[in-house]
């Protein structure tokens, strides 16, 4: 996915256009930031909630996008200690304050 500023964007926008057309997505910066992404019509993306810096990162394989929260994903891990006995472990390391 290109990248574009927002000024060569307006000096050059048919081109940019072209290149959506023929399905091409580019992200539009204004001062660095992220603030627009031109994609062609009906191009879903699964990642709807993510922005959209990070959606262009996992595009490139900078980095990897995290599952939905689905509890089959995190297994419920069982209890360590037993209830209550952080807050005296605690109360123990304070000491009296």
């Amino acid at each position: 996915m290109k990248t574009v500023g927002l000024r060569e964007l307006k000096n050059r926008l048919a081109e940019y256009v072209r290149e959506v057309r023929s399905g091409e997505g580019v992200l539009v910066t204004d001062r660095g930031e992220v603030v627009a992404e031109l994609v062609p019509p009906g191009q879903a993306t699964a990642t709807r909630g993510a922005p959209s810096g990070l959606v262009a990162l996992s595009k490139r394989g900078q980095l990897t996008l995290g599952a939905e929260n689905d509890a089959a994903a995190y297994p419920k891990l069982s209890r360590l200690l037993k209830r209550g006995r952080v807050a005296e472990l605690l109360n123990q390391e304070r000491g009296a304050r």
